[in-house]
Formats: C-alpha cells, structure tokens, sequence
C-alpha cells in the first residue's frame, strides 16, 4: 500500500452513512467444467460511505466483472457482496449504473430517460419531472431536456446516463469506464464535472478504468487487480487536497502515486502476457 499525503478527508455528510460497501472472500467463475474460466478469485474489499474509489488493472483482469458482482448483475460463485449490509443478489435501486457505452433510449428524449426511472419507482409524473429537471440542471443540462441522445454529443450523452443514474437517488454509483469512448478535452472536462457532482451528491462512487491518470486524479482510493484471475493486489490512497485541478499533475506526490500504479500494472501486464504465451 502507498501513502502519498495525508489530508484530512473532505465532508460525505450528504451521503447519510449509506454506501457502504463490503465484498467478502468473492470468487466468481464462468462456465462449468473443463470449459470454467475463474475470472475473479478470492478477492475481499471495504469501501467507507461516501469514498470514491477506482478500479485499475490489466485488460481482461477481471474488474468489470466484479463491478458487475456489486451491481448485482453477476452472482458471485464463492462469497458474498454487501450493500449497507445487506447482501447483493440482483440490481437494485441503492446502485446506479453508468456504462462506456450510452445506453440511453434513443425514442425518449432526454428529459424522458432522466424521468423514466423515478416514473418505474412508482413516483408520479410530476414527482419523476421535478427529479429529472433537479439532476439535468446538477449536469448542466436542463435547456436540453427535449432534444434527442442523437442531437447531444459523446461528453454530453454522458452526463445524462449520471443524471439518469443518480435520478433513483442511489447510494452507490457505479461506472465502467464511462469516459472510455470520449476524446481526450472532454474525457478532462467530464472528470471535472464528475467530481463536482460527486462533491454535492455525495454517493460512493466505485469506476472502473484503465487509465491510470484518471484513476489517480479522481479517486481516494485506488485498488489495483491483478492478471486474470484478477484479485486485489495493491490499495493505494490518493491523499491529494479537494477540490482537485489539473496543476496536480505536475506535483510530487500525484507523480510518485502515478507512477506507482505504472508499474505494478505493467508488471502484472507483463505477467498474463507471458501466460498468454507459455
């Protein structure tokens, strides 16, 4: 584990205690017999209330698959995942998704789809309106609320999946490499954007990337899995001040902190290469 700084840690008062995330000797395996392929083993993790912690490791280590375990989308094989205690078997409104991929439906406009959840929740239409006009302002994207996904661009389309998943008011938000498909300007601009939301919201946020500079800028924490089968390997906090800029770069400790997730990952890269190649 790598301390870089210590700073006291920003106020998650919004957050109410809830988010409390806890995965417990989880393994998780795909298919049966000789055809198995164990993609997560023995892998166990607290995240505190509020935390905003990323996911890095090799391609194929493993870390969409147990962001899925959380989600409730995947079951673990062996273990159990624990929401504010309570044990994860299906997804759930306490958890919202955003993925690299829009998903947004494109026959609803954007107000639609921020709505479309509360109005599932059984909320009625003007309890669901009144949400979806909260979160597209948070996004600052209210003036858009009836243009099309289409009409929006990537960094736009975005941040309507946040406010889409915020919309159920869950206590854990969940992202899979959401900023994947975006250029590099506004994969910035939306990682800024992020931490302003995630500043007034206060959810835990637990992303999965493989972009070692965004996982350092964005998190508290960053938790680095190995080669397939991925598990746990390093814990690394983030203790640089809040609000975050892009000056913090260029200082010591984002660099030592950087560059220790550098070579770990490379070094596990290198790992399931040569077993690629055995």
């Amino acid at each position: 584990m790598l301390d870089v700084l210590k700073f006291k840690e920003p106020d998650r008062g919004k957050s109410q205690g809830k988010g409390q995330i806890k995965v417990d000797e989880v393994s998780i395996t795909f298919g049966s017999g000789k055809d198995a392929h164990l993609a997560v083993e023995t892998t166990s993790l607290d995240i505190k209330a509020g935390e905003f912690v990323c996911i890095l490791g090799p391609s194929g280590c493993g870390k969409s698959t147990l962001l899925n375990a959380i989600a409730g989308y995947v079951n673990p094989t062996t273990g159990a995942v624990r929401v504010d205690g309570e044990v994860v078997e299906k997804p759930g409104p306490d958890r919202g998704m955003v993925f690299q991929q829009y998903s947004l439906l494109p026959w609803k406009t954007v107000y639609e789809n921020v709505a479309f959840g509360p109005k599932m929740a059984g909320h009625t239409r003007t309890e669901a309106g009144s949400t979806a006009n909260t979160f597209l302002e948070l996004v600052g994207l209210k003036k858009f609320g009836n243009r099309y996904p289409a009409e929006l661009s990537g960094g736009m389309q975005q941040r309507v999946g946040i406010a889409r998943a915020l919309a159920n008011y869950p206590s854990v938000l969940l992202m899979d490499e959401p900023f994947g498909a975006l250029d590099a300007q506004t994969r910035l601009m939306m990682q800024e954007s992020l931490l302003e939301i995630w500043n007034k919201f206060g959810t835990t946020v637990v992303f999965v990337t493989h972009d070692v500079d965004e996982a350092v800028f964005l998190a508290d924490r960053v938790l680095i899995m190995s080669a397939a089968p991925g598990r746990i390997i390093e814990d690394v906090r983030i203790d640089l001040p809040r609000p975050r800029t892009t000056d913090l770069a260029s200082t010591p400790e984002y660099i030592k902190a950087r560059q220790f997730c550098l070579d770990t990952i490379k070094a596990e890269s290198r790992k399931a290469f040569e077993d690629q190649n055995a």
